[in-house]
């Protein structure tokens, strides 16, 4: 315990080693000084809170806020202080407020414990003591001999062992990972792959040493040293390809046998749980400023009065009257102490111009509200099964502020489903005609299916295609005895293929049964983007065939080079020598295996190039279009080349015929590129400013601002990486003045900083990412849409929102964005304003009781004010208010642009509800007074009576009770008829009225007034 403490103030720092020792079976040494490491247990901890600190986190968490801190505070000056009102009239709404977040809270975090649960109990096999035990997956320890059967999920990060197929090989599927659903292949460690018996695997001297954990994926080094007899110790290298991730999912073998060598949190996917940063939506950020602006009022508002009443009380006669004569020890007593103790009191008494529910009530708003998205058939997609997704609901209002749109392309904009169409070998096109390959202007010479003779570049060309890809091949299992060879020659009905990306499917699916494969020499097959195959070729046809990818490329296909190599003899086995070292290599591995490889691949021979297509996805063109008319810039980042990319931001409508492209691509130094940047600024504000070239068109200046001429910008990811480094302001301005904007050839972690640059710009722009695929979630998490892809469910994990195509975006933005953001707005602005017309009356009723801190409201009054009289109706206002038909909304999406940067929450709009407030809070008072003013006398016991000659004597006190009671319930149900049912014109006067009597009524609940002269002055309308 006295190690741990030191350990935790920094004293005694615990020894970190670079690499963890792990015993396979956990057979440790019996002798020696061994020490046993410990390691993390295998339980998956998601949840926030345990049963024994809920109570105190949940608490910490919540008085964090402004609101719910300030009330608190109040609510003790309440209990230590003499007030004018009750501590109930603070502490019930507190602690209503406080009750209903924990009560939501908490059920969330138990949903996260039971899912945590479900994980963590599930039934896992392992070897333990020569047998096959049945456990729960917490119970896994490091060095635990698991085995794991088709279609399971890995339990744990373990290390192949053996696998029941005879080359020791397993196929997994990583979906939940990285969110590709291919199938990849991994290696069991050679020399136990073989041992598929328990009894074997339980002999095993073994002892696997790797790094420590860490969360990359696509990283892992180790060496396994197998103690073989007679007492020889054989060191296997081990790398990614060994190693079965938790999550993941066995596909196509029977059961695996690994050793865990990371378990619970030190897994890899634990590691990557990465918590999303709070994003705050812009109207919460306005909530906190008027929250703050508010104080400072409340504030004034009690050091005046306090102030008031010291200067009203410096004559004799008002600090000390005869009804209410002062202790020895009231004068006697600290005259600070007084003016803290009237400041405290003055501060409780208006301390309910802070609207305590405000936030209780916005996040029942936005919970509730959030089901309209998944209810709405409009965003249903029928063939997937798949309706919109709401993850996040704290931003419902931000899908109404949008001012940019970063999207991908491949499953986004377009299905991701590949069709072979082109290819160039040895310089010469081919067609795709009925399923053979057509040299291009030739038709078909085939007509009785028989396959022409190949040469010999043609051949090569489809050996590459067909043997360089990761596709696998799966077949669906019949019941009943068949042929063991009926699959050999690759005609299966039921053969399925598997890839990891849709174009080496189109590929393999093209060409695979139709030729029979054999290679008696070494040859290494490379294919890939030209822009990283061809600068490594030194023959063939390499210029025709970089005409023939420019030419697929504008056509809008995806493109990819094919090369090969010969190898003799002696390179081989200098190769392989290589390779070898590299591999076994603990420290620097990808450094010198980048090494070999650059080694390896030189001197390329290029044999041709590949074109498939990607068809858009349905009403994407009329999308964006109304995307533009809202106001929204549309930005594309994609993967794919400069001409692939162009040709299909064409074909989407993201870039039109008669836009004007501006091109930052293949710069080559910082120097090349901030020239290249000046020119573009120049060119634009010519093109934009024609009075920079003819004084003549002075008339013209306004070209600009009226988007006559639309511009659109080209940029890659290389040109991207020079511009950010020392000339991001001017990038920044060149894309502002751009309509649209298409990057090509980014990397993942490339479009989350173009996104964060916009976000972080000084204009502070609304942003939104859509994506599919893992290779988006960075992006998706620096904004705030996700759709769902073809490619997994990461990116909708680590979305606030998911939609099955790119078309819903224009109804989720236009209209449900749309709705929400005037929804919350509203709701926001009234909090604000109710309150001050409750409080403003308090504040002037001082100036009539000589700052004696008297109360104008009854506490029950107080505390149900802004509980349920008021929030109630709002909350319903908020929820199913629709100022114009969604049909309307959709089909004019130029009413985008009047709700857009946070219009409706600006200062100036603040400034006019509060300033409203006040109005109406000096009319409700003074309207009131005067009502009042010439009928009331003061009675002994100090209550306001009318004249009893102004009011018929042949009412009972039984009857105006009963009165009360139905005059409420009709002010109630007018209150809600006239913030819900009334067009806006109506509303303001409609809830004047109401107010106004409310006030009455509460002047009769005073015996100020008789119920039946208040319901004659309400039906009069006075």
């Amino acid at each position: 315990m006295i190690r741990w403490i030191r350990q935790q103030l920094g004293f005694d720092p615990p020894h970190q080693s670079d690499t963890r020792t792990v015993y396979i079976a956990n057979k440790f040494p019996q002798h020696g000084h061994y020490i046993p490491q410990r390691f993390a247990d295998n339980r998956i901890i998601s949840s926030k809170y345990t049963i024994w600190n809920f109570i105190p986190k949940n608490l910490f968490e919540q008085f964090r806020r402004i609101a719910n801190f300030y009330f608190l505070i109040i609510f003790l000056v309440q209990l230590m202080i003499d007030t004018p009102t009750s501590p109930i009239t603070s502490g019930l709404p507190l602690f209503f407020v406080i009750t209903v977040t924990a009560i939501k809270q908490g059920y969330e975090d138990w949903l996260r414990h039971k899912a945590d649960n479900e994980v963590n109990g599930a039934p896992v096999f392992v070897v333990r003591s020569g047998s096959l035990v049945q456990t729960r997956s917490k119970n896994i320890r490091v060095g635990d001999i698991v085995r794991v059967a088709k279609d399971e999920t890995f339990p744990a990060d373990l290390v192949l062992l053996s696998s029941d197929r005879a080359e020791g090989t397993c196929h997994i599927t990583t979906a939940s990972l990285d969110g590709e659903t291919n199938l990849k292949t991994h290696y069991a460690v050679p020399e136990t792959a073989v041992s598929q018996s328990v009894s074997r695997l339980e002999s095993l001297q073994a002892v696997v040493e790797c790094q420590q954990p860490e969360a990359d994926l696509y990283r892992y080094h180790s060496q396994s040293d197998h103690r073989n007899p007679p007492h020889t110790v054989s060191l296997i290298p081990l790398g990614s390809e060994n190693l079965l991730l938790r999550g993941a999912r066995l596909k196509n073998t029977k059961e695996i046998f690994g050793v865990a060598v990371y378990t619970g949190m030190e897994s890899k996917m634990a590691l990557n749980y990465k918590c999303k940063s709070q994003k705050r939506s812009a109207v919460e950020k306005s909530m906190n400023t008027f929250l703050i602006i508010y104080l400072g009022i409340l504030l004034f508002e009690a050091i005046l009065s306090t102030i008031l009443k010291y200067a009203w009380q410096a004559e004799n006669k008002w600090d000390e009257p005869f009804y209410n004569q002062k202790t020895d020890q009231e004068r006697n007593s600290s005259q600070i102490l007084k003016f803290i103790s009237d400041f405290l009191a003055f501060l409780v008494l208006y301390n309910f111009i802070i609207p305590i529910s405000l936030y209780v009530t916005v996040e029942l708003q936005k919970f509730l509200g959030s089901f309209f998205i998944g209810w709405d058939l409009d965003l249903y997609h029928e063939e997937s099964d798949q309706k919109a997704q709401v993850n996040t609901s704290d931003l419902n209002e931000e899908l109404g502020q949008v001012e940019y749109v970063f999207t991908d392309k491949t499953g986004t904009l377009t299905e991701n489903e590949m069709q072979f169409r082109e290819c160039s070998i040895n310089g010469i096109k081919y067609q795709e005609i009925n399923g053979k390959l057509v040299p291009e202007g030739m038709t078909e010479d085939s007509p009785d299916g028989s396959v022409p003779c190949l040469n010999g570049e043609e051949e090569l060309f489809l050996k590459a295609v067909s043997l360089c890809h990761t596709v696998q091949i799966s077949y669906d299992q019949t019941d009943g005895p068949g042929d063991p060879f009926s699959h050999a020659n690759g005609f299966s009905p039921q053969m399925e293929y598997y890839a990891s990306s849709p174009d080496e499917k189109a590929l393999v699916e093209r060409y695979l049964m139709t030729f029979c494969l054999s290679l008696g020499e070494k040859v290494l097959f490379t294919k890939g983007a030209e822009s990283a195959v061809l600068p490594y070729t030194t023959s063939g046809e390499i210029d025709k065939t970089r005409v023939h990818v420019d030419e697929f490329a504008l056509k809008g296909l995806r493109t990819l080079v094919v090369a090969c190599r010969h190898f003799s003899a002696d390179e081989y086995q200098e190769v392989d020598r290589r390779l070898h070292e590299a591999r076994t290599a603990l420290q620097q591995r990808e450094e010198r295996l980048v090494e070999v490889f650059n080694f390896i691949e030189k001197d390329l021979e290029l044999l041709g190039a590949t074109g498939v297509e990607d068809k858009l996805q349905d009403k994407v063109q009329e999308t964006i279009e109304s995307l533009r008319l809202a106001g929204i810039k549309v930005w594309v980042l994609t993967g794919d080349k400069h001409e692939t990319a162009v040709s299909v931001s064409l074909s989407c409508g993201h870039f039109h015929r008669t836009m004007n492209i501006l091109e930052l691509v293949q710069q080559k130094s910082d120097r090349e590129c901030a020239e290249q940047l000046r020119r573009l600024a120049r060119r634009y504000n010519t093109l934009a400013h024609p009075f920079y070239r003819c004084d003549v068109c002075l008339c013209l200046c306004r070209i600009k601002e009226d988007h006559v001429i639309q511009h659109g910008l080209v940029v890659d990811g290389a040109s991207l990486s020079l511009a950010l480094r020392e000339h991001e302001k001017l990038f920044m301005e060149v894309c502002k003045n751009c309509s649209a904007v298409l990057c090509c050839r980014m990397a993942p972690l490339q479009k989350a900083k173009v996104v964060r640059l916009l976000k972080t710009s000084p204009e502070k722009p609304i942003t939104l990412a859509i994506g599919d695929g893992a290779n988006d979630v960075s992006m998706i998490q620096e904004a705030h849409v996700g759709i769902m892809g073809k490619e997994g469910r990461q990116a909708v994990r680590n979305s606030d929102y998911a939609i099955a195509r790119f078309k819903f975006l224009a109804k989720l933005l236009l209209v449900h964005g749309h709705f929400y953001y005037i929804r919350i707005a509203t709701l926001v602005q009234y909090f604000f304003y109710k309150n001050v017309c409750f409080i403003t009356p308090q504040f002037l009723y001082q100036f009539f009781c000589l700052f004696s801190q008297q109360t104008l409201y009854d506490s029950v009054y107080l505390t149900l004010y802004n509980i349920c009289f008021t929030s109630l109706p709002i909350l319903v206002y908020s929820l199913f208010e629709q100022l114009v038909h969604p049909h309307v909304l959709q089909s004019k999406p130029a009413l985008y642009r009047d709700i857009s940067k946070n219009s409706l929450l600006s200062f100036k709009t603040f400034l006019y509800w509060t300033f409203l407030g006040f109005c109406h809070a000096f009319v409700f008072f003074f309207g009131s007074y005067i009502l009042m003013g010439e009928d009331t006398t003061l009675m002994g016991n100090g209550q306001v009576s009318v004249s009893p000659a102004s009011l018929p004597s042949s009412l009972l006190f039984s009857y105006s009770r009963s009165c009360v009671s139905v005059a409420g319930l009709l002010l109630c149900l007018t209150f809600i008829l006239a913030v819900v049912l009334l067009p806006p014109p109506c509303r303001e006067g409609a809830v004047c009225f109401v107010v106004k009597a409310k006030l009455l009524w509460l002047a009769f609940q005073k015996r100020t007034i008789s119920a039946s002269s208040c319901l004659e002055l309400i039906c009069a309308g006075r």
